[in-house]
């Protein structure tokens, strides 16, 4: 063979390979408190999706509070695929952005949301103020840290779930279950940005006596500040998150990546990207993930976002701009 057939041999082998072993990245935008999750998830999906199409990929991540991370993807952020804690952070990208298509709740099983959460009470070690129930966060000598129901939906799950815990308190009043929810938010020194934001307060800056998030923090927390410095606290009852993810289809059609986007999406309900995320403490739908890590979940009364008329209906009931939190802040700003 010539030595110029054998370099046009090497630069079409060279091809081939470039071909069959390309460079694929993709763009995860999701909320803050899952910063840990998705860090175990990647590597495991990326094993998976290179040994089964010998491509190589790249996962990149972004996380905030849920509803700014919508903002973002809205104003022009690439997503690939939103992994949110609320239906209705997608559902701004669909009808403000047009960068997710209508009926995203309908491509993935369990309306899309592979996992869910719920609202725990997180204390300090020894519990010193006491606290075993939603009724303890009115008290006069408590401080609780919550992120901003407006930017976050790990607040807007706190409001949720203390306004649904109220009412089953109080035989479905609603004047009764506004008080006990402004009660709440009085006792709040500062509203941050995300639920990580949240965590950052009470665990290193030391601000407040419980915090409320959702149950799979509390694991993020024992790991990175030790199992012993604080208690997790079960209310009596409490509200089921559920966590729907999508494809950002404007964007994974213009970058050719809406193959690899979607098993991303799909893996989650894997055995083993639920495995991770029971590891993680989020609360499985696969049956027998479920059972393995039964011991980890607490069987507690749970209400949904359906009691609200949905998550669309709560969302203009209570977190619109003028509507029951924007009163209710007022209200506490006033008499401060």
């Amino acid at each position: 063979m010539s030595k110029f057939k054998k370099i046009v041999l090497a630069i079409s082998l060279s091809g081939f390979s470039a071909l069959s072993w390309a460079d694929t990245t993709l763009l995860n935008v999701s909320y803050d408190v899952m910063r840990d999750f998705y860090k175990d998830y990647n590597p495991v999906f990326q094993k998976y999706y290179e040994a089964k199409y010998k491509d190589k990929l790249t996962i990149q991540q972004s996380h905030g509070g849920s509803s700014k991370q919508a903002r973002s993807v809205i104003d022009g952020l690439e997503a690939d695929v939103v992994t949110m804690n609320q239906s209705t952070d997608i559902d701004a990208i669909v009808e403000k952005g047009r960068q997710i298509n209508p009926g995203w709740e309908k491509k993935y099983a369990d309306e899309a949301a592979p996992f869910s959460s719920m609202q725990v009470l997180i204390v300090r070690k020894g519990n010193p103020k006491g606290i075993k129930d939603w009724a303890d966060l009115i008290k006069p000598n408590v401080q609780v840290v919550v992120p901003n129901p407006k930017t976050s939906g790990n607040g807007r799950y706190t409001f949720l779930a203390a306004w649904g815990a109220a009412l089953k308190q109080n035989g479905g009043n609603e004047a009764k279950a506004r008080d006990f929810t402004r009660a709440v938010f009085a006792n709040v020194p500062l509203l941050d940005a995300g639920g990580r934001a949240a965590t950052t307060t009470f665990m290193q800056r030391q601000m407040g006596d419980v915090l409320v998030t959702f149950e799979n923090e509390a694991e993020m927390i024992a790991r990175e500040f030790g199992r012993g410095n604080f208690e997790v606290i079960y209310p009596s009852v409490s509200i089921d998150a559920d966590l729907p993810v999508a494809l950002v289809d404007k964007v994974v059609d213009k970058r050719g990546t809406r193959k690899v986007a979607d098993e991303y999406l799909r893996y989650l309900w894997s055995p083993e990207g639920q495995e991770v995320a029971a590891q993680n403490y989020l609360r499985p739908r696969n049956a027998a993930v479920a059972a393995k890590y039964a011991k980890q979940f607490p069987a507690i009364k749970l209400f949904g976002v359906a009691e609200f008329g949905g998550m669309k209906a709560a969302q203009k009931k209570f977190f619109d701009d003028g509507a029951i939190y924007d009163q209710i802040s007022a209200e506490i700003a006033k008499k401060r």
